[in-house]
């Protein structure tokens, strides 16, 4: 038996991203956020309250990073979701991680997380909710050690996070139970 539950976002799993800026002044602050994903192959959009300090230094410096959040550091990754860097000054320094300076774009890469996408702002769009951002990708920083002998990224050795909204739990990633454009092949051929 099947049973409406009417308007909710039912999407599972949702990344947990962490979104990294520079304010005025060149402090690290850093989001935790799951309304956000890739739009196309250089392009990410990321749906963000108009009252986030985030905001507010992507519109200064034009740019951001986006790290997927680890399971070695969910707690902090939690706690850049939990506290506002409009009220807590030292929000990031508080986790003890260290960040250095995008090669291509002006935001922090956090060294913590394995892999980070640098971005600049493309598009700003405001919404009833707040606003749409898209940024075009313009450089993956990645921790070698969740590369393969041939300098690919494995998804398994991320240690990604999942976000599950509907019980505001955190899921890691699993394992690779299929490969796509393969596991539905046979039916092509009917």
């Amino acid at each position: 038996m099947r049973r409406d539950l009417g308007v909710l976002p039912a999407v599972f799993p949702m990344p947990v991203l962490m979104i990294g800026t520079y304010d005025g002044n060149g402090k690290v602050n850093v989001m935790n956020m799951a309304w956000g994903n890739i739009s196309t192959g250089e392009k990410i959009v990321l749906n963000m309250g108009s009252d986030r300090k985030t905001l507010a230094n992507i519109r200064l410096k034009k740019a951001f990073s986006v790290a997927l959040a680890d399971v070695d550091h969910i707690k902090e990754a939690d706690y850049f979701g939990i506290v506002s860097g409009n009220k807590v000054k030292d929000k990031f320094e508080r986790t003890g991680f260290h960040a250095i300076k995008g090669a291509h774009v002006d935001a922090p890469v956090i060294q913590e997380f394995p892999l980070t996408m640098e971005c600049e702002l493309l598009e700003e769009r405001e919404v009833a909710e707040g606003s749409i951002i898209t940024g075009r990708i313009v450089n993956v920083n990645v921790d070698e050690k969740i590369l393969n002998e041939k300098g690919t990224i494995v998804a398994g050795k991320l240690n990604a996070v999942m976000f599950d909204q509907f019980e505001r739990s955190y899921y890691k990633a699993g394992k690779q139970f299929a490969r796509a454009w393969n596991a539905g092949a046979g039916l092509v051929k009917k």
